[in-house]
């Protein structure tokens, strides 16, 4: 099965509700949080927007955002 090579549209006469738009998530530095891959870290810095810094214990890593794969504790 293929992708589709636009997204869909949604009119303002469906009786289908649109898709809600998630806002961003927010870290601040020293929050715990989890990551699927890395496991439990905190936040050691911020790049406005753009990622985080996490520090795993082993190993820091840079996240970068829309952070799909990590949630605060």
């Amino acid at each position: 099965m293929t992708k589709p090579s636009a997204p869909k549209r949604f009119l303002p006469t469906s009786p289908f509700k649109a898709p809600v738009a998630l806002p961003p998530k927010q870290f601040a530095v020293g929050d715990q949080v989890t990551h699927d891959v890395h496991g439990l870290g905190r936040v050691i810095g911020i790049e406005a927007g753009i990622a985080t810094v996490v520090d795993f214990g082993s190993a820091q890593e840079r996240i970068l955002s829309p952070y799909a794969k990590m949630s605060k504790l």
